[in-house]
């Protein structure tokens, strides 16, 4: 290390020395240049003659250029990971990463998608994907301009919007019927959900099977979240008041039987490094739920408190560094009965132990609704014959990302002051459901996330996921038949077209898997073709600081072992994968993927 230094010190001292003989022949002309201006002064009338001042400000200004040159050329010819851990010293996370993109030697951009090319969205999931993909393939596109006649041919990895010209690889196999739902609104009581736009499509599509269908009887109240704000860490306490009012104003209002409402604050602020906001944020859950009792108590209604999945609880890797993504922690459930019909039935009892699946059979149960056979959960009340089959009311309360840890090591919500979360667990019925890996659908030891645990306290059901039946075709090598990826490959090979694989590059992210993109870089290959570019897309949620920079490496090292691809964009996902119509962002992302827009790099 000391070697590297003394050769990295005696590099910079003859670059600065190269700076002052070209600085110094640079003075020398320019000052022999201004003696023949002095003489000839009569013939020259158009030129003044330069005071002793005024050269040694041009000569400065020289000087500052070419160091400026020499920093530009750095630049220019800077890889990835260098330039990517350039942009880490100036500020920038992996996140909100400016583009970066390949260019060749005369500065021209490569691997821009052009009419005609073949593009592979291999993301999962799926609602964050639909803007951009629009953006690319929509005629009828207005959000920003776009390039004239940019007609690609577009394949995504699941079924992101049924209304986007695609063709899907892995189209989802069977609706899922009979959720919460949908037999809530079969029975013909009303059902009202409430949360922020944050979270406005996991009460929605999520919660009812992966479905944008509102069913009969259904509502929907959307409390716009924050917009024009660069952080929430300046306002952690987001629109929870405003949320809680929506909810007391159901509450009262006796022809709402059954609410359903989501705090999104704990899961939304807990992405930020930022402890005094995660704090804050915390506090304020804690301080709506604390009058969402009160109310409850008031107007005789069952309050059952649950959680999707845990973020704060496990705030610290073992090494200290901080955590900003979902962990496989267990989730709270406590079941607060103050309806009329609790004094008429002997207290509950809950089992100890569950999973998510488990929320939507203990709410039928409550209501005396029947399960559908479709809905293989369980209860989690033990003595089920003791429930009064009075008629009663329902508020199921997701508090968003609040986790179950009894650890104090990076535990934020012992931290916090829960006080009214506290009293509620020790004074009511409580159980610890399991909100991660196979109990979700997802692989084993996987963190949970928003969409699987909204979707699995909806369906009441294990629901396997697209990522779990992906990693199978892979395994039963299925994938490397799928028709829609041979179609896109074969028809690029032909036709001398490029093929363009777009996605999130992480090992734990909920919209993908690098593993997907090797996958597809192996079949690419075993097909020969040689046209094959990566845009790549790298976030920090559940990821240690500065994880991108390893991953693009990771993505390089398998292109060259492989002899097919090259890196040739790398952006933050916060540009490409917006969900709320931030068409500012989406179209940095178009600019960057189409016209070669952000910082240049000449090697990968």
């Amino acid at each position: 290390m000391f070697r590297k230094c003394i050769v990295t010190s005696i590099q910079e001292r003859v670059k600065s020395q190269i700076r002052q003989l070209e600085t110094q022949v640079f003075f020398l002309r320019f000052c022999t240049f201004n003696f023949q201006q002095r003489r000839n002064y009569k013939s020259y009338k158009g030129l003044t003659p330069l005071t002793s001042l005024g050269i040694v400000s041009i000569v400065m200004a020289y000087q500052k250029g070419l160091e400026m040159n020499e920093q530009q050329s750095f630049k220019s010819k800077a890889t990835f990971v260098e330039a990517i851990k350039s942009a880490y010293r100036d500020g920038q996370e992996d996140e909100a990463l400016e583009p970066i993109i390949k260019v060749d030697s005369r500065g021209k951009p490569l691997g821009r998608f052009e009419s005609g090319d073949y593009v592979i969205f291999y993301d999962i999931r799926g609602e964050r994907e639909i803007q951009l993909t629009q953006g690319l393939t929509d005629k009828r596109f207005k959000h920003f301009p776009r390039k004239d006649n940019l007609n690609l041919n577009f394949v995504t990895m699941i079924d992101y919007d049924p209304r986007l010209r695609v063709r899907v690889a892995f189209p989802s196999e069977k609706k899922i019927k009979n959720t919460l739902t949908e037999v809530i609104s079969k029975t013909g009581i009303p059902l009202v959900k409430i949360a922020e736009s944050e979270k406005a499509i996991h009460i929605g599509f999520f919660m009812n099977g992966k479905n944008d269908e509102i069913f009969p009887r259904e509502e929907r109240i959307i409390v716009e979240s924050l917009q024009d704000v660069s952080s929430y860490a300046s306002y952690p306490e987001m629109k929870a008041r405003e949320v809680s009012q929506q909810i007391f104003s159901k509450l009262k209002n006796p022809s709402y039987p059954i609410l359903v409402a989501n705090l999104a604050n704990v899961d939304v602020v807990g992405h930020i490094e930022n402890k005094a906001a995660v704090l804050k944020a915390v506090e304020s859950v804690d301080h709506q739920l604390g009058e969402i009792v009160r109310e409850c108590r008031a107007q005789g209604v069952t309050l059952l408190v649950t959680s999707d999945h845990g973020t704060v609880e496990e705030w610290l890797y073992a090494d200290g560094t901080v955590n900003t993504g979902h962990t496989r922690n267990q989730v709270p459930f406590i079941l607060a009965d103050f309806s009329p019909a609790e004094r008429k039935q002997k207290q509950l009892v809950l089992r100890k132990r569950g999973e998510l699946a488990d929320v939507a059979p203990t709410v039928l149960d409550l209501l005396g609704i029947v399960r559908p056979a479709e809905m293989t959960g369980s209860s989690l009340v033990v003595n089920c014959a003791q429930i009064n089959k009075e008629k009663r009311r329902i508020l199921l309360l997701i508090l968003d990302g609040w986790g179950y840890r009894e650890e104090k090591e990076g535990n934020l919500i012992l931290e916090a002051n829960t006080s009214n979360f506290d009293k509620l667990w020790s004074s009511f019925p409580h159980s610890l459901l399991k909100a991660s890996g196979e109990a979700v659908g997802m692989p084993s030891h996987t963190v949970g996330n928003s969409e699987a645990g909204h979707l699995h306290i909806g369906a009441g059901r294990r629901v396997l996921l697209d990522r779990v039946k992906i990693d199978q075709a892979i395994q039963d090598e299925s994938f490397f038949k799928n028709e829609a990826f041979l179609w896109a490959m074969e028809s690029a090979k032909r036709e001398n077209k490029s093929l363009h694989l777009l996605g999130i590059v992480s090992h734990y992210s909920s919209h993908g898997t690098i593993r997907h993109l090797f996958a597809l870089l192996r079949l690419a290959n075993d097909l020969g073709l040689k046209n094959v570019y990566v845009h790549s897309l790298i976030g920090r949620r559940g990821e240690k600081p500065e994880s991108g920079a390893a991953y693009i490496e990771k993505v390089k090292k398998m292109c060259q072992e492989i002899s097919v691809g090259q890196v040739v964009t790398v952006m933050g996902r916060f540009w490409a994968l917006d969900r709320e119509e931030n068409w500012d962002r989406v179209e940095k992302a178009y600019r960057a993927l189409v016209y070669g827009e952000g910082t240049e790099v000449q090697s990968s």
